[in-house]
């Protein structure tokens, strides 16, 4: 039998592939539910509420949607986000639009370019304050980025590694889609329930609200998947790697059949701790009288969410994962694992590749 440890993306799709191939596989997981972070049910009022955050699913890769497929049916969604800065609702990431309502101007994209060209700041790449001044400059840096960098993260954008800020991207159009991938949906009947699918099969066993440390010795197993935080695997041998955690305060507005024009609105002022807020029904197009709302507040400590990247945190998980290269008979495989700030498709593409390595090992 093969252990698998976590019942997110990383541990249902390894579960799955691996059954598939005829090997029995336990699932345990900690939480009561399966799904991970993408977890979602209905609420109190019937509806459809993403419990850890808004998860919206792009890609790039046909392999990894139609993967999926097998699953789901989808709702095709394109996911919108506007800014609130100076007492407007501008479109994120920037672009054409945000930059004319912010200064009342009427730029064309050739305006817009040699705009972002003047304000631009020429420097080396070593942070992401680098990145974001090299882009925009000083004041859209200030507006836009500073202060929500520092409530998501804790840290200065100075602190933290270009590739968190290189996330985002700056357009000199008016697209005001927050992903440009060519596979954008939500399942359509939720996320559990794409997962409660993948899930059944004859040689899956599921156990819920079992922690891994619960098992005890694991010699047992043929094999044994690892989804959890891999300094947690080796009781924090080197000192535990830093995440960033969230609290969801989530609420029900009855008789308000919109809260805000699209589904999540961000707050990147210092005057006011939290970061976003997110109104479901426009992701999953469900018709209610009232409506449902998550605001989410960064905090230090927490279940882990974010590993921070920056050069420190990263020389500590290289340490751990050389622990991880050494052991024999275990694959370590998602987020938690691998101290990656994975999207949703890219953890499904490392679960497929982590799976065929086990089956070409064990078959």
């Amino acid at each position: 039998m093969i252990l698998v440890v976590g019942a997110g993306f990383a541990g249902a799709v390894v579960a799955r592939q691996l059954a598939a191939a005829g090997l029995r596989v336990l699932l345990v997981e900690q939480r009561e539910h399966v799904g991970g972070n993408a977890y979602d049910e209905l609420d109190d009022h019937g509806i459809l509420v993403h419990r850890y955050g808004p998860h919206l699913f792009h890609t790039q890769s046909e392999r990894i949607f139609g993967y999926l497929s097998c699953f789901t049916a989808w709702r095709p969604y394109e996911h919108r986000v506007l800014a609130r800065v100076a007492g407007r609702l501008l479109p994120l990431p920037i672009n054409r639009t945000t930059i004319n309502q912010l200064y009342g101007w009427d730029l064309d994209e050739q305006g817009m370019i040699a705009f972002l060209a003047q304000v631009a700041e020429v420097r080396p790449m070593c942070t992401s304050e680098d990145v974001v001044l090299s882009r925009v400059g000083a004041e859209l840096c200030e507006l836009f980025f500073r202060h929500y960098t520092k409530k998501q993260w804790g840290l200065e954008l100075s602190q933290l590694a270009p590739q968190v800020a290189g996330r985002i991207p700056v357009r000199t159009n008016d697209d005001d889609r927050y992903f440009t991938d060519s596979f954008q949906a939500i399942p359509r009947n939720g996320y559990t329930a794409m997962f409660r699918n993948m899930l059944d099969h004859p040689l899956i066993q599921v156990e819920l609200a079992t922690p891994f440390a619960a098992l005890g010795d694991c010699s047992r197993f043929r094999h044994v998947v690892y989804t959890g935080p891999v300094d947690a695997y080796y009781g924090y041998r080197f000192g535990a790697l830093p995440y960033r955690s969230l609290r969801f305060v989530h609420r029900h507005l009855p008789d308000t059949p919109q809260y805000q024009p699209v589904a999540t609105v961000n707050d990147p002022g210092p005057d006011v701790p939290w970061t976003r807020t997110t109104e479901f029904k426009h992701i999953t197009g469900e018709q209610h009288p009232g409506t449902s709302i998550v605001i989410e507040y960064p905090e230090a400590q927490g279940d882990p969410y974010y590993p921070i990247p920056n050069p420190s945190n990263e020389a500590l998980y290289q340490r751990y994962k050389q622990l991880a290269h050494q052991e024999a008979g275990v694959t370590f495989v998602g987020r938690l694992a691998q101290y990656r700030y994975y999207n949703m498709d890219q953890v499904v593409g490392a679960a497929l590749a982590a799976a065929q390595r086990i089956k070409d090992g064990l078959l």
